[in-house]
Parts: structure tokens; sequence; C-alpha cells
């Protein structure tokens, strides 16, 4: 890990503590929560009234790492994490064909033949991600050391392969993980030092667009489709500049957004189109990227 340059007189917390602690008698006064350091008191820290300052330090320390650790700029990689690699997709489809020959009256077995065709359709989008990535990454860590690393929500799906591209080529990725309900692992594709771990959605997008230079949207649901209306209504509305949003498969994106419909309502301007782009390939999105920069390609 980079070493921490020190500022100034003042000794570290870390050695502080490391200093006076042995000095502490031990007494109904200091074995007392009370007299804990606040920031060694995780029960406090964790207080309903603390949460403005566990929002600071959410946003704090994936900004101080990526500092430390030369991350200039970054190309946020969006999409669904149940789209499966092609061989995952093809396993769950000789999988789900047995099912539904043993059961052809089984509509549950009808139903999980029919998604799991639809995702070995879909895992063509795994593979460009993947690409995708390896192309940005040797960008990236060629003549712009530091720039267009390859930032995901760090789980599984789109973003395994987008995290798997980036070590293909020996690159280093980044990983936005965050605590559900059904909790969601890491993937293990990410650099292991610039995984993150989030509570708080909000701070999270935050973090998915601080030093984004490209958005890249591939198939996905509510949390994708959440992650690109947030980047496109700042765009809009000028709260951030301009960046390209490209979104992979005009076909699926076609049938779950209606901008034309908006539009024709009037709830949406037609340059407000503009915003969008639609690629096929990771070619396709990388010349889309490198045109906006002036890059050669």
């Amino acid at each position: 890990m980079p070493k921490v340059p020190k500022r100034g007189p003042l000794p570290t917390a870390r050695r502080e503590v490391a200093r006076i602690e042995p000095l502490v008698p031990v007494t109904p006064q200091t074995a007392s929560p009370a007299y804990r350091l606040a920031f060694e008191d995780v029960d406090f820290l964790l207080r309903q009234d603390l949460r403005p300052v566990r929002l600071q330090l959410e946003l704090l320390k994936p900004e101080l790492l990526q500092q430390q650790y030369g991350i200039k700029s970054t190309v946020a990689v969006f999409g669904s994490a149940r789209i499966p690699s092609p061989e995952r997709a093809q396993e769950a489809l000789n999988e789900a064909e047995t099912a539904a020959r043993e059961a052809p009256d089984d509509h549950v077995a009808a139903r999980r033949l029919s998604v799991a065709r639809r995702m070995v359709a879909n895992s063509r989008y795994y593979e460009e991600a993947r690409r995708f990535s390896q192309i940005v990454t040797q960008t990236g860590v060629g003549e712009h050391g530091g720039d267009f690393v390859i930032k995901t929500g760090g789980g599984p799906g789109i973003m395994e392969a987008a995290n798997r591209g980036a070590v293909d080529v020996g690159g280093k990725s980044i990983g936005l993980n965050i605590v559900l309900p059904m909790e969601q692992a890491p993937n293990s594709y990410i650099t292991p030092e610039l995984c993150f771990r989030f509570h708080y959605f909000a701070i999270r997008k935050m973090h998915f667009l601080t030093r984004s230079k490209a958005l890249v949207v591939f198939p996905g649901g509510f949390g994708t489709l959440d992650e690109l209306f947030e980047a496109a209504t700042l765009i809009q509305t000028g709260k951030i500049d301009a960046i390209p949003i490209l979104l992979f498969g005009r076909e699926y994106w076609e049938r779950v957004i209606n901008i034309d419909a908006l539009i024709a309502e009037g709830m949406a301007s037609p340059g407000d189109k503009d915003l969008f782009t639609f690629v096929e390939t990771a070619e396709e999105a990388w010349n889309v990227i490198a045109m906006f920069y002036k890059l050669p390609r």
C-alpha cells in the first residue's frame, strides 16, 4: 500500500493511541464506554445521530484511497448482476432443458427454460463488457497511466465481466460493492486495494460519477436504470459536465425506455435523446469515447 505522507509535527492518531493506552490505569471510569476515544468507539459511531458522520466517512474513504493509488479518471460500467458468462449460461440452459424434458407439463420448468434461453442470448453482453474493459485498461496502463480505470458495482454478471477484462490485460480496476439484504460479495477480479464497500446508495452513486469520463451501460434492471437516470438527470440539469453515456444493445434499450414517448408527451426535450449513444460492440464503444476526448484509436 502506498505510504501516506505525514503532515506537519502532529503525531498520527494511531501513534498517539499506541503511546497512551499502556499508561491508562484500569478503573471503573476508564472501563466505561464513555471514556473511549470517539473514533475508537464503534457503538458510538453506529448511533443513529452519527449518520451524517458516517455519510462523510463513506464519501472520504474511497476518495482518499483512490488518490493514494493514483486514480486520475475512470470509466463506469453498469449492467445486470444476472447476466452470466457464456459458459455459465450454457450450463444453466442444459439443466433447464433436462428439467423441462423430465416434467413437460410443469409450467415453472417451462418458464425457467425460456429464461435460460434468454440468458444464453444475453451472455454476449458479458463478453462485450469483458472485451471493452480490456481495450480501456490497455489504454489506461499505457500512455495515460491512472486514466480510464474501469469502475463497476463490484458484483457478479456484467460487473464481474468488466473487472475480469482489466485482469486479463494486467491492469487494475475498482469495485463499489454495497451491503444488500441478501449479501452481495465482491467478485474476485477487483483489485483488492480498490474494492470498496458501501452502506449508502447515494454515496456509492456519487463515487460512480466522481472521476468518470464515460458511463457504459449494459442491459440491466432496476439498479442499472437507477444509476443510468441519476447520471442523465445530472447532465440534463447541468449539475455535472456532459460525458458520453453509451447504451449497449439498441434493441434492448429501445424496448425498455421509450424516450420518443416522453418527448411526444412533452415530458422531455428533443435534445434529451442526444444524451445517449447506442453501441453494439466493445470497439464501437471505445471509438465513441476516443472521439469525444480526441484520443488516438
